[in-house]
């Protein structure tokens, strides 16, 4: 929801005196209403690394250990989540609180722009303002309510969408995912000091596709090149949330829409960490 301005001492923007603003008192109290605690944001230098199936895991683990759990899929034009979570052919309907999202197996609650379109596999041919427009009404103008986690997927790089989530939504922390290729990590660093510079807690990285485990033999292959994200994260004075490996199975199960079925140890400990590193901040 758009109605944050520089005269607005309150974390919900003007929805204390909307009628200053201009901002349509209903859609200022729709934010309001909702009671988010933390707002994790994944990010990640570039695409191709696993960023969307990583949101997916972190939220269906939480959701595990009993927490309230929504995800808000901000990667407009390439939007992840229903599918992730075999969501499909919703009916979207509203209450007094705003939209309600369509809720998973274990009770995540998604917003997501396919959850608008005819098709799932229709474009989205937007400029930089609609697409930030767009997750500031998902934010804003969902029937949230109260949530433990808000788990966002930004769109990768450093541009108008995640920079509008970065500066307009209250963002507890970031966890940037990157995997093994030295391409990856450049881009990585880039987005650690974009979101440095913006003064907004970075949980750590996560070495997503870090290694696969032959089936025949059990040998730990690095097939995406040797692991550099404990490395990084020293350099940079972040911490190292761990490594996820390259498993096909949990790339059969997002791709039938069954994430919530997937069972990682390792996926655990990175869940752990994070919510660790939540509590020291």
């Amino acid at each position: 929801m758009s109605d944050k301005c520089k005269t607005c001492p309150s974390a919900n923007g003007c929805a204390s005196q909307p009628e200053q603003c201009g901002v349509d008192p209903q859609k200022a109290l729709l934010g309001s209403l909702n009671r988010i605690e933390n707002v994790i944001v994944v990010m990640s230098g570039k695409g191709g690394v696993g960023k969307s199936s990583v949101t997916g895991l972190i939220a269906a683990t939480l959701a595990k250990q009993g927490k309230r759990v929504g995800v808000l899929d901000a990667d407009i034009t390439g939007p992840s989540q229903p599918k992730i979570f075999g969501l499909k052919d919703i009916d979207l309907k509203a209450s007094e609180y705003g939209i309600i999202p369509p809720v998973t197996e274990l009770g995540i609650k998604i917003m997501s722009i396919n959850f608008f379109l005819p098709h799932e596999d229709d474009p989205v041919i937007w400029r930089g303002p609609l697409l930030a427009g767009a997750v500031n009404q998902f934010w804003g103008e969902t029937d949230w309510r109260n949530l433990d986690y808000m788990i966002v997927d930004l769109p990768p790089g450093t541009g108008d969408v995640p920079l509008t989530v970065l500066q307009s939504l209250p963002v507890t922390g970031i966890v940037i995912i990157s995997s093994p290729q030295d391409l990856a990590f450049m881009v990585v660093k880039k987005t650690i000091k974009m979101t440095q510079k913006l003064n907004i807690p970075i949980l750590g990285i996560v070495e997503n596709m870090s290694f696969a485990i032959c089936p025949q033999c059990g040998e730990k292959l690095e097939i995406f090149g040797k692991s550099q994200g404990a490395d990084i994260a020293r350099e940079s004075g972040i911490e190292f949330l761990g490594q996820l490996p390259w498993d096909a199975s949990l790339n059969k199960l997002v791709d039938e829409g069954r994430i919530e079925e997937y069972e990682s140890p390792a996926a655990h400990a990175m869940v752990e960490k994070i919510i660790q590193v939540l509590n020291s901040i």
